[in-house]
């Protein structure tokens, strides 16, 4: 018999390697970009280098270790329904 499941389009590394190309090259874009953009900050530490990247890879690592935390008080058995 042959086997007719279907592939999605991340199935295969070679998609998975060029959206995180894609990924980098808009990360590489927008690092470019603060060379040229004049921003208007509102508090001091806004106008340092790269802030915004920096804040927001903080805040993403903040919430997966505040998620990894919370997973431990709010997850349930696997036969939390079965009883």
């Amino acid at each position: 018999m042959e086997n007719h499941e279907k592939k999605y389009f991340l199935d295969d590394p070679r998609n998975v390697q060029r959206v995180l190309y894609v990924f980098y090259f808009i990360c590489a874009l927008s690092i470019f970009a603060e060379f040229f953009i004049k921003r208007y900050v509102d508090h001091p530490w806004e106008a340092i280098f790269g802030f915004y990247g920096i804040y927001g890879f903080a805040a993403c690592t903040v919430l997966v270790l505040a998620a990894t935390q919370m997973r431990k008080v709010i997850m349930r058995k696997e036969d939390y329904y079965d009883n």
